[in-house]
């Protein structure tokens, strides 16, 4: 019988993360979201990439 389902990526997302925020920061996030054009997540994982990039 030959496998179901979609295909296992090699770099597979497997770990969440939830945060609360307020509702203005959510506002902004939203915003800039929308202008430009992308998903909250990839505003998210965006800033948390220059965070982490950014030798102190």
């Amino acid at each position: 019988m030959a496998k179901m389902g979609r295909p296992k990526l090699e770099n597979a997302k497997r770990k969440a993360v939830t945060i609360r925020v307020e509702d203005a920061l959510y506002d902004r996030i939203r915003s800039y979201a929308a202008q430009h054009q992308m998903t909250i997540t990839e505003v998210v994982l965006l800033g948390l990439s220059k965070v982490l990039s950014d030798p102190e």
